[in-house]
């Protein structure tokens, strides 16, 4: 089951990505044999009776992964889909060579301070995958990253980790952890070559750049290692893929020592490791969907035990971060919904060993709760405090300063502006617990990603990187909006839209006065949400007068805790009508029309384009669904399958209530596909063999249904990678190109673009 956005987020990487590849389209191989006609899945019926109701699966024979037969049936769902779009290969080569063409393809980010060392990741032309690297800081207070031109390999380089290299003779490759010591001395990365999300956990001793024999197999992303090198704790998943157990590696012996410090047996729940930003305290964390527990252990006695900050609570959620506050030392920032829906700040003790839980109610609130803004996330520094809020459905920065705050007074947190009202503002890489800069990035639909130094003295800020686009890039040739549909309860949803100006023709309200093609995007699910970001390939698809827009429908969190609430559990169906209302004032309000409308969603987002095909299949040119979560209650009633438990608190739990049962047979794709789709738009599936969130049956199955039913779908599945696609900035690329061909096909303008 998805829990996250992978797919939906990497487009806002799309460029930043970097074992070598040719720096042009190459066609996947297509078999001798011409598919005469699309597969026929067989239908093998069997039944599946839950509450009284018995569901017929004609084509749940298809999870049999091991299955040459199923096998054999995937490739000939791939040839079948070569051969319909194999016209499409000019447009596909055209819209990768601009992607290429407008990306700085040997580039590096900008250097982050840590310690003794700047460190900076950088591409290569014609290399797939990043390089690491550092150079040490000339002095103490050297503070400003060193300016290194693009093709550069700077003098006194160490090479840390090349990807490239860790990735040759793999189809996949997957970086899960990247951290360092306290002194620069040792490097725990941890790297998957299938797509399952298995990783091999690695040490690496950096003063004479080789791996150390200890080697970690099967962990979950995520790896940590204590400031002074020595220990490195980590977490496995059971049989559901959960993440349940944190275990101490000590560096330098073999893993079959490894000790367990933590397991969780409630199947709800991930549980992870991670580190404070001032080393002090090794720091577990678990969650479900609702409720939270962190515990901490100080980082130089790594073999103590743990202690619990909070007891958890059903339906409570909180953070913990380490702080030093003026008056009161070492403390704990925490941030919670406990009768705070858009959560709120404390400040309280670290507990004593031995003394148990700290109680809730000794705490102070520092940041109040606020209806109408959403605390998302806290860091603390030196001298500074630093807030992720999100109002009006824009995130954005804030700082406290910690120097002249009065005990029992609230804080106030100065929200940094950016000049564009439609922006997404966060926190960039800022490892150093005691920095005079805060590093910020903000980017929009129009304005590339923008990396800022922010002086915490003087305020005063410095752009450090802005992503360079090639050939000519103009912001001013584009612009954005935010438009409001009435969904069928009444309840306002907001619409992002970007466009090229001299492309779309607007009347004197700012609405579309000659409809233009359009791309509608949609997730609606784990209160994620879709802010604005830049995207190079999405410029293939303005050029060409497509208007892409956003329905941030409920189900996500752009509008606060309550817009998630209203999307989720029984009320899912609010993420579905809401997505229709969206397509329909666009259409109502001329900026287009179903006949040059196409859907995209992936994962959750993919449920969600299954979900519209069924209920609105009038309103769409076309659907184009990626990993989708298509087959939803069948998932989520076999607690054996990855993920269901977790998900039950988000989706609800049909296996034992017959009233989640009915409601979500009420909206499952699969199960709702009706004897004649014929009238269904265009549909196209992408997946992937290994995805271990989204198991490439349920789209497999989806698409087999709906061929049976007369609708024009496809299904493209990629034999050598997992939940978020393709690995590789190159081979994404080309995924992202064939993806741009179909929906430009569809829209009616694949010939002479």
């Amino acid at each position: 089951m998805p829990d996250d956005v992978t797919r939906a987020l990497s487009a806002a990487a799309d460029e930043t990505a970097a074992p070598a590849t040719p720096t042009t389209a190459e066609p996947r191989p297509v078999p001798a044999a011409v598919p005469v006609s699309a597969p026929a899945a067989d239908r093998r019926p069997v039944e599946r009776t839950h509450h009284g109701h018995t569901f017929v699966d004609d084509y749940e024979w298809l999870r049999a992964k091991e299955d040459p037969e199923v096998i054999a049936h995937l490739e000939a769902e791939n040839a079948w889909t070569r051969d319909r779009l194999a016209h499409l290969a000019p447009l596909r080569e055209q819209v990768f060579a601009e992607i290429k063409d407008r990306t700085l393809e040997t580039d590096l980010s900008v250097p982050a301070r840590q310690g003794a060392y700047w460190y900076y990741v950088r591409t290569v032309e014609g290399q797939q995958y990043p390089i690491h690297a550092r150079v040490p800081v000339t002095g103490p207070d050297d503070w400003t990253p060193p300016s290194l031109a693009p093709g550069e390999v700077p003098a006194g380089e160490q090479l840390l980790l090349d990807q490239n290299a860790a990735a040759a003779g793999h189809d996949f490759f997957s970086l899960g952890s990247f951290a360092l010591s306290g002194d620069g001395g040792r490097l725990v990365y941890a790297v998957d070559t299938t797509g399952d999300e298995r990783y091999t956990v690695r040490v690496r001793d950096l003063i004479t750049g080789e791996d150390l024999p200890d080697v970690i197999e099967e962990a979950f992303p995520g790896a940590v290692i204590t400031p002074d090198g020595r220990h490195v704790f980590y977490s496995t998943v059971d049989e559901a893929w959960r993440p349940y157990r944190v275990w101490r590696h000590v560096v330098g012996t073999p893993a079959a020592d490894d000790v367990l410090v933590f397991e969780e047996p409630d199947e709800r729940f991930w549980v992870g490791a991670g580190l404070s930003r001032d080393g002090r305290f090794v720091q577990i964390e678990l969650g479900s969907k609702n409720t939270s527990e962190s515990w901490l252990l100080e980082s130089d006695d790594a073999a103590g035990e743990f202690r619990v900050v909070w007891e958890r609570r059903e339906g409570v959620e909180y953070t913990v971060e380490p702080a030093v506050l003026p008056g009161r030392g070492q403390a704990l920032l925490i941030l919670h919904d406990d009768g705070a829906q858009n959560f709120e700040l404390v400040a309280a003790d670290v507990p004593a060993a031995g003394a148990g839980p700290a109680d809730p109610a000794d705490a102070a609130v520092v940041v109040p709760h606020d209806p109408d803004v959403r605390l998302e996330s806290v860091d603390a520094f030196a001298t500074h405090v630093v807030l992720g809020v999100r109002r009006d459905a824009t995130p954005r920065v804030a700082v406290v300063a910690l120097d002249g705050l009065v005990p029992g007074v609230p804080w106030t947190a100065r929200e940094l502006e950016f000049d564009e009202p439609l922006h997404s503002a966060a926190l960039a890489a800022n490892p150093e617990f005691a920095t005079p800069a805060l590093r910020v990035h903000g980017t929009s639909f129009v304005t590339p990603t923008t990396v800022y130094d922010i002086d915490l003295a003087t305020g005063e800020r410095v752009v450090r990187k802005r992503q360079e686009v090639l050939g000519g890039y103009d912001p001013g040739d584009y612009a954005q909006s935010r438009e409001w549909a009435t969904a069928e309860d009444g309840t306002r949803v907001p619409i992002s839209l970007v466009w090229k100006r001299d492309a779309v023709t607007l009347d004197a309200a700012g609405t579309g006065a000659d409809p233009a093609p359009l791309l509608l995007y949609g997730y609606g699910a784990y209160e994620i949400s879709m802010d604005p970001y830049f995207s190079v390939p999405r410029l293939s698809l303005l050029d060409r007068g497509v208007v892409f827009a956003v329905a941030h429908v409920r189900g996500g969190g752009e509008m606060g805790r309550t817009w998630y609430e209203q999307g989720r559990l029984e009320h899912k169906r609010n993420t579905f009508t809401d997505f229709v209302a969206c397509a329909r004032h666009l259409v109502g309000t001329g900026w287009t029309t179903p006949e040059r409308m196409v859907a995209d969603g992936g994962s959750a987002g993919g449920l969600l384009m299954g979900a519209v095909a069924n209920l609105a299949p009038e309103m769409f040119a076309g659907v184009l669904a990626g990993v989708p979560f298509v087959d939803a209650l069948t998932s989520i009633l076999d607690p054996s399958l990855p993920l269901t438990v977790v998900e039950w608190e988000e989706w609800g739990n049909p296996l034992a209530d017959p009233e989640v049962y009915a409601y979500m047979r009420s909206y499952s794709p699969y199960e709702n596909v009706p004897d004649d789709a014929s009238h269904y738009p265009r549909i196209l599936a992408v997946t992937s063999l290994h995805d271990t969130r989204v198991l490439y049956v349920e789209p497999a199955k989806w698409v087999a249904r709906l061929r049976a039913a007369g609708a024009p779908a496809l299904l493209k599945i990629e034999m050598s990678a997992g939940h978020g696609g393709v690995s590789g900035r190159y081979a994404r690329w080309e995924e992202i190109a064939f993806e741009h061909a179909w929906t430009l096909d569809v829209l009616g303008l694949a010939d002479g673009s």
